[in-house]
């Protein structure tokens, strides 16, 4: 398979980006056998359709994807926001899963700003895909895509790691600590998928990694809660921070379908670490419902005994209360409805109207309130290495 070619001169000496991304081994032939080549990945993704844009097919990653799915049926579509027969397909509702199994979207990504944040990061980057293959019953991503959200993968990656690497250059060293990091400018690389899944289909985790690595004033961040062991190999040397997602196990059974199980995130934290990743958790979402507090006090309890010391000196996290939405909660009736039993609850929440204008749902403020003083305070009890970075 040919290399590719720069065309506009964009990446051209920009921190190697060019080069970086020309250099990646092609899907699947990484040293040894990888994770995302055995049964485990397999279950998760066993790809038979891939819709994709011309210009994603015709690129050099777009090439690599759909050559590591060869059994796959590609179909052209003019845009990867726009299929009518998967998005705007009421239909879809009830094989919510098997689409996300077995379907897979390629596009080009069009927006390459770098937009403020302050919680998660400083910076929320240009992602390289949106949706996912898990199933979480509460995520936001699919309340813009309607009845079906499969990955989308952007193939034009040279194209973003210019725009995060020009963002980086003309940013310059952050001179003052705050809560994201005391040294580094923080991007969220994941912000509408989960990095850790997304390396199972292509190679773009790890050249957000590799990219991260060789900008020292910088800080890639993701959160997952999917457990690939493939991404211990990427050598990160610091420059990223994986922050895994925790919820209590009962709630991870119900609520977060299709991911690693609980103990299996806290269990690869020191494995992380040691790999040269920075580790952090997000408490997330935190969903009010009968006997809430005992169950996140025994997981505080679980991450006290499991997680190693060097793994508790460098830790923090973020507490994230849940919210939601009244077309995914339409949408979650049609093919999860037992979730809709904690996660839609009308005497407990208010209309809340998110960043990006989407009219959701939040627990009302006293009760809010509430809940972030209870959970901080069993922390300060029960986990007092565990710094809270903030609460939303």
């Amino acid at each position: 398979m040919e290399r590719p070619q720069e065309t506009d001169g964009e990446a051209e000496g920009l921190f190697g980006v060019a080069e970086l991304v020309a250099a990646s081994a092609p899907a699947g032939a990484r040293e040894g056998r990888a994770f995302r080549d055995g049964p485990e990945a397999a279950r998760l993704l066993r790809v038979a359709e891939i819709h994709t844009e011309p210009g994603a097919a015709a690129s050099w990653r777009g090439r690599q994807i759909i050559a590591r799915f060869p059994g796959a049926r590609v179909v052209e579509t003019g845009s990867h926001w726009r299929i009518p027969h998967l998005h705007g397909n009421e239909g879809n509702v009830e094989h919510w899963v098997r689409v996300k199994r077995e379907t897979l979207v390629l596009g080009e990504r069009s927006s390459l700003s770098v937009r403020p944040n302050g919680r998660s990061a400083d910076w929320i980057a240009p992602g390289l895909s949106n949706g996912c293959a898990m199933a979480c019953a509460y995520c936001y991503v699919p309340r813009r895509k309607g009845f079906a959200n499969p990955i989308t993968v952007f193939t034009n990656v040279e194209r973003v790691l210019a725009a995060i690497g020009r963002h980086i250059a003309a940013t310059g060293p952050k001179k003052e600590p705050n809560q994201c990091d005391e040294r580094a400018w923080v991007y969220d690389v994941g912000e509408n998928g989960d990095c850790a899944v997304d390396d199972l289909i292509s190679d773009n985790t790890a050249d957000l990694v590799r990219a991260f690595r060789r900008w020292p004033t910088a800080k890639a961040s993701f959160a997952t809660k999917f457990v690939n062991p493939d991404l211990l190999r990427l050598d990160p040397r610091g420059r990223t921070r994986i922050r895994f997602s925790l919820m209590p196990p009962d709630d991870s059974r119900l609520l977060d379908i299709r991911t690693s199980p609980v103990p299996a995130r806290l269990e690869a934290a020191g494995d992380f670490l040691d790999a040269g990743y920075e580790v952090h958790f997000n408490l997330s979402p935190v969903v009010v419902r009968p006997g809430w507090r005992k169950a996140w006090g025994e997981l505080l309890r679980m991450m006290d005994d499991v997680l190693p010391r060097r793994v508790k000196e460098q830790a923090a996290a973020e507490i994230i209360m849940l919210t939601h939405n009244e077309d995914l909660h339409g949408v979650n009736l049609g093919w999860h409805p037992r979730a809709e039993d904690v996660l839609w609850q009308p005497d407990l929440q208010q209309p809340k109207r998110s960043q990006n204008g989407a009219l959701n749902v939040r627990y009302r403020t006293p009760v809010k309130h509430e809940a972030v003083e209870s959970l901080t305070g069993m922390i300060a009890e029960r986990t007092p290495w565990l710094r809270v970075r903030y609460a939303f």
